[in-house]
C-alpha cells in the first residue's frame, strides 16, 4: 500500500483528489495538509511514502516545504502537483528534492500512475514540463516547420500542378490538398500560390529547376 499525504491550500483540491486516489485500492490517503508548515509536520508524524505537494500556500510554499522533507526523511517521495509550468519553478522544485512534477490538468490515470511510479522509486514528469528543462534552443524555420507532406504538396503546387493534379499524384483527396496549402501559406507567410511557389524555390532544394 503507498501512502500519500495530500499538501494543498485548497480544500476542494485535496478533496478531489482523495476522492480520486480512493478508487486505487494499492493507495491509502493518509493525511492532509493546508500549507507548507503542516505538510513538514504531517511528513514527520505519518511517514508517508508519497507527497502530492502544491507550490503556492501560505506559511511556507511547496519548494521550501519539500527542501526540509527531504532533509530529514529522504526516503519520503515528494511529487509537485501544481498549475506552474516555467522553467525557474520546475528547476527549483526538483533541485530541492523533489522526485516529480506535474501539472494539475493531467489526466485522472496520469496521476494514479504518476503516484505509483514515485511509490515504486521512478520519477514521474509531466511531458510539458521536461519541455520546460530542454536548453534553449532556436527557433524553426518555416522550412523546418512543415511536414512531410505539406513540402510535397507545395512543390508540386510550384511547378504548377491544380490542386486535382497534385491529390491525384499524391493519392490523396482534393480538398485534403486545399488543407495543406491553407497550413503551408499559413506557416510561410503567404496568402497565393505565386507567392508560395517564388518561397519554395528560394528555401527547398527540391523545388528549385533542375540545372
Amino acid at each position: 500500500m503507498i501512502r500519500v499525504v495530500l499538501a494543498d491550500d485548497h480544500r476542494l483540491v485535496r478533496a478531489g483528489l482523495a476522492v480520486l486516489l480512493s478508487t486505487a485500492t494499492d493507495i491509502d490517503v493518509v493525511g492532509e495538509a493546508a500549507d507548507g508548515e503542516q505538510a513538514v509536520l504531517a511528513s514527520a508524524e505519518l511517514e508517508p511514502d508519497v507527497i502530492l505537494m502544491d507550490l503556492s500556500m501560505p506559511v511556507l510554499d511547496g519548494i521550501e516545504a519539500t527542501r526540509r522533507i527531504v532533509e530529514r526523511q529522504p526516503s519520503v517521495r515528494v511529487i509537485a502537483l501544481t498549475s506552474f509550468a516555467d522553467q525557474a519553478k520546475v528547476s527549483d522544485m526538483l533541485a530541492s528534492g523533489a522526485v516529480g512534477y506535474l501539472l494539475k490538468d493531467c489526466e485522472p490515470n496520469e496521476l494514479l500512475s504518476a503516484v505509483r511510479s514515485a511509490g515504486a522509486g521512478g520519477a514521474p514528469l509531466d511531458p510539458r514540463v521536461a519541455i520546460a528543462l530542454l536548453p534553449s534552443r532556436q527557433p524553426l524555420s518555416a522550412a523546418d516547420q512543415l511536414s512531410g507532406r505539406e513540402r510535397e504538396v507545395l512543390v508540386l503546387a510550384s511547378k504548377g500542378l491544380a490542386n486535382k493534379q497534385i491529390g491525384r499524384t499524391l493519392g490523396i483527396a482534393e480538398r485534403t490538398v486545399k488543407v495543406h496549402l491553407g497550413n503551408v501559406f499559413r506557416r510561410i507567410g503567404v496568402s497565393d500560390r505565386t507567392s508560395a511557389a517564388m518561397w519554395a524555390r528560394d528555401n527547398l532544394p527540391e523545388a528549385r529547376p533542375a540545372e
